[in-house]
């Protein structure tokens, strides 16, 4: 299994957030798993300008990292999403990053992967970041297998405290034994079929002007 990591903290490698990322990924290596960080400080993804042109041409212009980084995921088997917890939502990092998958999302082109979230805090409320994460993914086509989150500001000293530590090594573990077992969730894929009814709805309203998005649902989902 192959996994891409996505870091939205400004901290980097150094981070609170990439600390515990590390612990979900060496667990996936003990799996098996192969896996690549990328991090985001804030010039590598720029922010969406609303072009439309992802949805028109299947690409955005922007000249930045974006396009290099979908095609990691692409071609990859799960994909971590790990940011800090800023003012009750994910970082302008990350932010930047899921808004600029329009176009993943209008064709959940990033179907059969498996995913999870990792997020950190200094004071708490980490789990809707979490959900909201992995709510991002099951609109691009991921099944996240769950979530792990710290508040640094209840932690004494550096280290996470076993209960974490054991929580990220488990989350680590499932997202490739999943994988490995082509694991279905009842619940996301409810959510996931959904979405492909509400995505099949608008291409067939937007055929003219996303012809790119159309024409993709028309070879790989059979729109008529």
């Amino acid at each position: 299994m192959k996994i891409i990591s996505l870091v939205g903290s400004p901290h980097g490698a150094k981070g609170n957030t990439a600390r515990l990322l590390n612990t979900v990924l060496e667990a996936a290596q003990s799996q098996g798993a192969d896996m690549e960080i990328i991090y985001l400080p804030g010039d590598t993804v720029l922010p969406c300008k609303a072009c439309d042109l992802c949805h028109k041409k299947g690409s955005c212009p922007q000249k930045d990292g974006f396009e290099s980084i979908k095609e990691k995921i692409m071609e990859a088997d799960g994909l971590i999403l790990a940011s800090p917890n800023y003012i009750f939502s994910v970082s302008a990092q990350m932010k930047a990053f899921m808004d600029r998958c329009s176009g993943v999302v209008h064709c959940l082109a990033f179907e059969g992967k498996y995913g999870a979230s990792v997020v950190t805090s200094g004071g708490g409320d980490e789990e809707p970041i979490a959900e909201y994460m992995n709510h991002f993914l099951i609109i691009t086509g991921i099944r996240p297998v769950g979530s792990v989150w710290a508040t640094m500001g209840r932690l004494t000293g550096t280290n996470f405290p076993s209960e974490i530590t054991e929580n990220a090594v488990a989350l680590g573990e499932e997202l490739v034994q999943s994988w490995q077992n082509k694991t279905t969730f009842p619940e996301v894929e409810e959510k996931i079929d959904a979405f492909k009814e509400r995505m099949r709805a608008l291409m067939l309203y937007r055929k003219k002007d996303w012809p790119y998005e159309y024409h993709y649902w028309q070879k790989h989902r059979g729109l008529q």
